[in-house]
């Protein structure tokens, strides 16, 4: 989905990941919840940081602060699993994103959206659905969809 097809006022739920403020669509989200142990699954990925237990369905827990090359999550009392509903070809899976904090649901119009930036041919930025605006700080709004290539999906899905 790019910007131009964002016609609606959506409500987005706001986290940080170091001091860069992230949305994702609240239709999106399933949960928060606070920071537990995760369990390690061995040769994963570096970003995927294990799996949690959530009410007998296993969930992988990704650190998306490594996914998008920042440094590992510290766990803190504000650090949080949130849970979203993921598309993996044509089926629905839930995978649970670290966010050093949750901050709230904001409502954004398609006019407080801006297109994400163009970077070049080489790096990747079709995950970012677009540049919301608020309180003058820019918050990216993600796709959660396309954050993940289906083969890491599939790495996901098959280790968790």
């Amino acid at each position: 989905m790019s910007v131009a097809q964002i016609t609606e006022t959506t409500q987005y739920l706001t986290f940080k990941l170091a001091e860069e403020v992230f949305a994702l669509d609240v239709a999106k989200v399933r949960e928060i919840l606070e920071f537990s142990s995760v369990t390690r699954v061995p040769q994963t990925p570096d970003f995927m940081r294990g799996v949690i237990n959530l009410r007998g369905s296993v969930v992988p827990v990704i650190d998306l602060r490594l996914k998008f090359g920042m440094t590992a999550t510290e766990q803190s009392v504000n650090t949080c699993i949130i849970v979203a509903e993921v598309e993996m070809d044509g089926e629905t899976i839930q995978l649970g994103a670290l966010a050093d904090s949750v901050q709230e649901v904001n409502e954004m119009e398609p006019g407080q959206i801006e297109a994400a930036p163009h970077i070049g041919t080489r790096l990747d930025t079709d995950f970012i659905k677009g540049m919301g605006k608020q309180d003058n700080q820019f918050v990216m709004i993600l796709d959660i969809d396309k954050v993940f290539s289906s083969n890491e999906l599939e790495t996901i899905h098959r280790g968790g």
